[in-house]
């Protein structure tokens, strides 16, 4: 266990030299962030039916996800991608550690260490001037930390296996684009999920996307109540099993079929 969290320090120190990437990330986050809650004040001003939402609870999630726009796991391992193209992969198999887990390793620096250089000034921006409020209550506050927890490691899970699938699909350019729309659309980075028709909320919530933003935002400013936390955390952690359990089983098979060239 010493040798993965080793990794991940190592990883993350190295992801955190990246602050004018950061920089640059916070200030467009700031600009579409902006202009998504514009778009949606506009739809509360124009309606008079009663939303699933508060228009104050829609500007904590909008801004919510735009600090944790970097957590989202739409991308792959750029190294280990360069790595199997050129043959380098090879190395990978040397070491004497388990695969799956350096790769997950990988998966969580490179989850969160963009995600604090950009969330940390995002949370005070926003806090200051742009209307993002304080947890609804030290409940919510606690719950939203625990299913930020369950949201990395869903994060984690699903970044693997879009690696592993690189022993098939080399570039990974297809996989990438298809996982960003799922990402983008089900975890409510685009919508929040409550404002989609209600035919559609009991797949939305089936879903593991939702875990990844939907979840923790909505009960941060309280549109779910923190007493629900057990069984949004266990929805979390299911289907981040469900993805460790998929990518374990892809890795095994890959490695059975594995050929490597270059040299």
């Amino acid at each position: 266990m010493r040798a993965y969290w080793a990794i991940v320090s190592a990883r993350f120190r190295t992801l955190l030299q990246y602050r004018a990437a950061a920089a640059a990330g916070f200030g467009t986050q700031c600009f579409w962030g902006l202009i998504r809650i514009m778009v949606l004040q506009a739809f509360y001003r124009a309606t008079t039916a009663a939303q699933p939402m508060s228009l104050p609870q829609v500007v904590d999630y909008i801004w919510l996800g735009q600090a944790m726009f970097a957590m989202l796991p739409w991308s792959i391992d750029f190294e280990v991608a360069a790595m199997i193209r050129s043959g380098t992969v090879a190395y990978e198999l040397l070491r004497p550690l388990d695969l799956y887990s350096l790769w997950f390793s990988r998966a969580a620096a490179a989850r969160t260490a963009p995600t604090v250089l950009r969330a940390v000034p995002m949370f005070i921006a926003a806090g200051l001037f742009f209307g993002l409020r304080p947890p609804a209550s030290t409940a919510a506050g606690a719950a939203w930390l625990l299913t930020m927890l369950g949201a990395l490691l869903l994060a984690c899970a699903i970044s693997a296996l879009l690696t592993i699938s690189l022993l098939w699909t080399i570039s990974g350019e297809g996989v990438v684009q298809l996982m960003l729309n799922c990402v983008v659309i089900f975890s409510g980075m685009v919508i929040p999920l409550p404002l989609f028709p209600d035919w559609a909320q009991s797949t939305l919530n089936f879903l593991p996307f939702r875990g990844i933003l939907d979840v923790p935002a909505r009960i941060y400013s309280g549109n779910l109540p923190a007493g629900e936390v057990a069984f949004l955390f266990a929805h979390q952690l299911l289907w981040a099993a469900a993805f460790i359990v998929a990518g374990r089983c892809m890795l095994a098979r890959g490695m059975r079929r594995l050929v490597v060239q270059g040299g």
